[in-house]
């Protein structure tokens, strides 16, 4: 009698043995949240999505067009591991530009999206036990990253009373002879609060006694930012840290480019190196085509980057104003991103039958049919994250609807 192979790989699939290391990552807390959405959108429920984090603009028709005109030119072949020296170039141009730091093109690595940069940094510098002190709020990726090299995330908790803001007491005080590496995030996914020079210059005088400590500034939404002082990354305020900061960016968030996967980061040429190294061996070269779209990004007209800021500011306002007219929520204006992170442990405790931050999430979403991410996601129960990166249309219709829910 014939194995049909599906029936055999049915009744054996359980019985493989997974690693430890991915058994170590936590399934997301926005998945079953994340499927519903979909599932009621199939049936033909009207969903307002505030999950998303992405730009609703499409990207700006110059970048397209760059894209256009490399295919149609077969720029379509691999490239240097780490990125063509063209783009390398522009990247140090930009660093000089917008932050007053020099690179050479040995210290730049463009990988495919800035999940990639800090996945190839903690696997080239981290050794089992080291640990990494992450602020949370984080973004999501950052503590399950650092376990898959097999490294121990660190969180220093902060709450909207703190400003969503690790301290310098604070980071002091997280740091022992096995931490190796540091992340900061600013403008900050999921909170959008921003560290000034006077945060970044505290921080810097307790790092610099650490010289063997590495530091990842993660600075992904740099150019989305409305605040009064303008925008600094820790290795500009602190030059004497220059040597061990790791300053990774992307054009995903500033031209609308997610989907063109283009991340990079800059540093020691020496981690930039393993970092090459690591990239390597899994994906090689960032697309190709992509790498041209980013290098008209960063050399092109700004003019777009501009438009988004204008419109996020606007929603922001909106959203801030109109979140803390619901009772039981409470929302910080933030300085940058595109996010606000919602204060929503009393309607939590006032509200019968919902006992965290998921139970909430998944009730607005039944109920009011708006898709939000609970804060527990990103080390912070007791919170959701609305993103604002949709139409003024959406977020008035999603924000009324919630605030009838709960009237």
């Amino acid at each position: 009698m014939a194995i049909h192979s599906s029936n055999l790989s049915s009744k054996h699939s359980s019985k493989h043995r997974l690693s430890n290391r991915v058994q170590a990552v936590k399934p997301s807390a926005t998945l079953e949240i994340t499927a519903k959405a979909k599932a009621l959108k199939a049936e033909g429920k009207a969903i307002i999505g505030l999950g998303a984090g992405e730009p609703d603009f499409d990207t700006p028709d110059h970048i397209k067009t760059a894209a256009i005109n490399a295919i149609n030119s077969g720029f379509t072949k691999y490239t240097a591991v780490g990125g063509t020296a063209e783009l390398k170039q522009a990247i140090c141009d930009k660093f000089k530009r917008d932050n007053a730091l020099n690179y050479t093109l040995d210290q730049v690595i463009v990988s495919s999206g800035g999940k990639q940069s800090f996945y190839n940094l903690c696997q080239a510098i981290l050794n089992d036990g080291d640990e990494v002190v992450i602020s949370a709020p984080y973004w999501v990726s950052y503590p399950d990253i650092v376990i898959l090299a097999g490294g121990k995330p660190v969180i220093i908790n902060t709450g909207i009373d703190e400003g969503f803001k690790t301290t310098a007491k604070q980071l002091k005080a997280a740091i022992t002879d096995k931490t190796r590496l540091v992340v900061i995030n600013s403008p900050s996914n999921p909170t959008g609060i921003t560290y000034t020079r006077s945060d970044l210059k505290a921080m810097g005088e307790v790092l610099k006694d650490y010289p063997d400590i590495i530091i990842a500034s993660d600075d992904m939404y740099e150019h989305i930012v409305w605040s009064d002082e303008p925008f600094c990354t820790i290795a500009d305020v602190c030059p004497e840290l220059y040597a061990q900061t790791i300053t990774m960016n992307g054009v995903s968030k500033a031209y609308s480019m997610t989907g063109w996967r283009i991340g990079y980061a800059a540093g020691s040429e020496t981690i930039i190196k393993a970092m090459t190294k690591i990239q390597a061996q899994s994906t090689s070269n960032p697309c190709s085509i992509s790498q041209a779209a980013a290098l008209e990004a960063l050399n092109g007209d700004q003019t777009c980057v501009k438009t988004m800021l204008k419109a996020f500011k606007e929603r922001h306002d909106f959203v801030v104003d109109a979140v803390n007219n619901i009772p039981n929520m409470q929302a910080l204006p933030s300085q940058g991103a595109f996010y606000t992170f919602v204060n929503i442990q009393s309607l939590i405790e006032q509200t019968e039958g919902i006992n965290d931050d998921v139970e909430m999430s998944d009730y607005i979403l039944s109920e009011a049919e708006v898709a939000l991410i609970p804060g527990s996601a990103f080390g912070a129960p007791g919170y959701i994250r609305i993103s604002f990166a949709t139409s003024m249309e959406n977020l008035q219709q999603a924000i009324e609807r919630i605030r009838k829910l709960f009237a």
